[in-house]
């Protein structure tokens, strides 16, 4: 086998190992599919109250219109006993928001915006394969294209520490190339669009002066 076959063949080891530490950390990602499917008008919005009758909901009422299971229902209202601020649409808004950042900030290495974001264990996962990368001469050229989902899984408190979990199952779209040295493509495409789902969970403790919620666990 010449030197040359060598080098390649150690080159896609060292992108199949990164990769599937990528995996591990930010989710599953498959090819485009189709949009879920359209929801009907006044399936999530307020009916047709008028709008100084446009109350937020109670935490119940959120959580039924997320169809969630009793339990979490349980849990979003003992939130919103402790922090009756606490608004479901809302965290949803801003979780949609994190979701974004934080999968940009790990394609291209930001690690200040990861550690303000990230809870500690989970910052060094992402570090750690950001410094492989890194030490391989891999960069990742990435494009954010959108949400198509996001939606509740699971919610828990803790009545004792008043710290919440909240996980939620996010469909994204990204564009994504790994590249060598050289500049060439071993991973992905920069001209294809892809799927993928991710599991995460954020935490914070109810009521406390920091409004910011840390995430905590990542899956898919």
């Amino acid at each position: 086998m010449s030197p040359q076959m060598i080098e390649l063949l150690i080159l896609f080891a060292v992108a199949a190992f990164v990769l599937f530490r990528l995996k591990s950390v930010i989710g599953t990602r498959t090819g485009y599919e189709a949009p879920p499917e359209h929801r009907g008008p006044g399936s999530d919005g307020p009916g047709h109250l008028p709008e100084d009758q446009r109350a937020e909901p109670p935490a119940e009422e959120m959580a039924l219109r997320h169809t969630l299971p009793a339990d979490a229902r349980d849990a979003l209202a003992a939130m919103r006993a402790v922090e009756p601020s606490f608004s479901l649409d809302e965290f949803l808004d801003g979780a949609r928001s994190a979701y974004e950042m934080v999968l940009m900030a790990f394609e291209e290495g930001d690690r200040q915006t990861l550690q303000n974001l990230l809870a500690p264990d989970v910052y060094r996962a992402f570090e750690g394969v950001i410094a492989t990368r890194e030490s391989e001469g891999l960069s990742v050229e990435a494009r954010f294209i959108g949400v198509r989902d996001v939606r509740v899984e699971t919610a828990s408190f803790d009545p004792e520490t008043s710290e919440a979990d909240v996980t939620i199952r996010f469909v994204g779209e990204m564009i994504t190339a790994v590249r060598d040295r050289e500049n060439r493509v071993v991973e992905g495409d920069p001209n294809e669009i892809r799927r993928q789902t991710d599991v995460w969970t954020f935490s914070r403790v109810m009521g406390a002066p920091d409004p910011n919620w840390l995430l905590t666990a990542t899956g898919e």
